[in-house]
């Protein structure tokens, strides 16, 4: 398999390549800015989507974007191309496909609260350790009772059932503080501000849908749309570190390949290590050097070297370096790193000629047979086939039109989940809750009603008996029409017995 053409050495005129088998052996692409970093990155993406190997990588300025439109040619590029040796150079348009985030410039991309996970989901949330602690309860507590943890609704409705239930769930899982939960419900506050509440739910991205090949074989370049997410740090290097991490669980042990199976370029990879708690730097040191046998090759790109740690930095084995600037301490101090990272080559210096490299020049190592780094070379780095710069609102949307994915992701889903569950929980709840005191009050209209009837019949009477008001109204008849016969009978008498006197 021919190998890809980085560009051609200045000092000893011959052409600096990648090897497709070594191109899982990851990678560091660093300078300062201005000296051509992206367009190395440009080259070497089109470099492994002509052989076949999908890329994906993020656009921080908008100019990776150009990939997707072929170039213009000018006479000094096309005098470059055949300096170096490139064969069949012309302006070409890589197969792409758009993604972002926030779902503006390209796909959306989605996961769910539950593949994310509670440790890189504390990370984005800057929990300290107690609060981490909580977050791994509520997820637990989702597990245990069936609720699907997709969005962040969801994750607030666990928060409140755990608050709710705070002490039956301090005695099972471990000690919850009101405080705890709190706090985690605020950082999510800040999360949803900062738009990530489109990045969870679902449908979540499938990782076959960046790791496909193009029609003629060549393979799709996935484009990260990250000027608007390069300003929420946390977010964007999370996001990079989920996929890379999604990459690795779910991935086949493959060994070394003729070519990767996919190439992840990392840029601003300072972002991924800067406040990084020890147990994350070694996840992703160990993410790093296993993902290799997946078939995986990861390269980053940075300022300075040192912005990678130690352990990483070791398991990068291709190498390309552009010119650093030692203006302060800390750039003398990073160019010694960087000469000290490469082989060196008895006819370079490679202290000097880091401060002294143009653009579109830089020093370059890659493995070569057996697994071997080449001795650092001066490289004139070979130009792109495509536009080195942004494209326009229009061609982005001819791009996004074409696309083979976007009728998946282009719109949203929302099936019922741990929020609408326990929702639903809570309203069935509520009815059973005023149910009792509905029929009691019933039962109290009832009960009134039956003595009122009770009372009214016995002062009243019904058909069959007399009540009584009847009974007094009778003996009282009854009574004056005794006394009133009395007093007739007494005067009849009394006159009677008067006459005879």
């Amino acid at each position: 398999m021919d190998p890809i053409l980085l560009g051609k050495g200045v000092t000893d005129d011959i052409a600096v390549t990648l090897l497709p088998r070594f191109g899982n052996r990851h990678g560091l692409v660093a300078g300062a800015t201005g000296t051509g970093k992206t367009v190395t990155l440009m080259t070497l993406a089109e470099g492994f989507s002509r052989l076949g190997v999908p890329v994906f990588m993020a656009d921080v300025k908008g100019d990776v974007a150009g990939l997707a439109v072929a170039g213009e040619i000018s006479e000094k590029l096309a005098q470059r191309a055949a300096d170096i040796g490139v064969q069949g150079y012309g302006p070409a348009a890589s197969p792409t496909v758009f993604w972002d985030l926030y779902g503006q410039l390209g796909h959306p991309v989605r996961t769910t609260v539950s593949e994310m996970g509670p440790t890189l989901l504390a990370r984005i949330l800057e929990l300290n350790d107690t609060q981490s602690g909580v977050l791994d309860i509520v997820f637990k507590l989702a597990d245990d009772r069936g609720l699907l943890l997709l969005d962040l609704d969801d994750l607030r409705a666990l928060l409140t059932l755990v608050a709710a239930e705070r002490k039956d769930i301090s005695t099972e899982y471990g000690l919850v503080s009101a405080q705890s939960v709190a706090a985690i419900q605020r950082a999510l506050l800040r999360l949803s501000q900062d738009g990530a509440e489109q990045f969870f739910g679902e449908p979540a991205l499938e990782l076959a849908d960046i790791m496909r090949v193009n029609h003629d074989g060549r393979g799709v370049i996935g484009i990260l749309a990250a000027a608007q997410l390069i300003l929420k740090p946390r977010l964007y290097s999370t996001f990079l570190l989920w996929l890379l991490s999604e990459l690795f669980e779910k991935l086949p042990e493959v060994g070394d390949l003729e070519k990767p199976k996919l190439v992840f370029i990392f840029d601003e990879a300072h972002l991924l290590f800067d406040d990084a708690p020890a147990a994350l730097v070694q996840r992703i040191e160990q993410v790093v050097r296993l993902i290799r046998s997946k078939g995986v090759g990861v390269y980053f790109c940075s300022q300075f070297p040192d912005d990678v740690p130690a352990n990483i930095l070791g398991q990068l084995g291709n190498r390309v370096q552009h010119a650093l600037r030692a203006f302060t301490p800390r750039d003398q101090k990073a160019v010694k790193t960087a000469a000290e990272t490469f082989v060196q080559n008895p006819r370079l210096d490679v202290v000097a000629t880091l401060s002294q490299l143009g653009t579109g020049e830089a020093l370059v190592s890659t493995l070569q047979d057996k697994g071997i780094p080449s001795p650092v070379q001066k490289t004139l780095i070979a130009p792109p086939r495509c536009r080195m710069g942004s494209i326009t609102e229009a061609e982005r949307a001819q791009v996004r039109a074409g696309s083979p994915v976007g009728s998946r992701y282009d719109t949203a889903v929302n099936r019922e989940s741990a929020a609408e569950i326990l929702a639903r929980r809570a309203e069935q709840a509520a009815e059973q809750a005023q149910a009792p005191k509905a029929r009691t009050r019933q039962q109290d209209e009832e009960q009134e009603g039956g003595f009122g009837q009770a009372v009214k019949d016995a002062i009243f009477g019904t058909k069959r008996r007399q009540g009584m008001i009847e009974t007094m109204a009778k003996q009282t008849t009854r009574t004056v029409g005794t006394k009133l016969g009395n007093q007739i009978v007494r005067g009849i008498l009394g006159g009677i017995f008067g006459g005879k006197r």
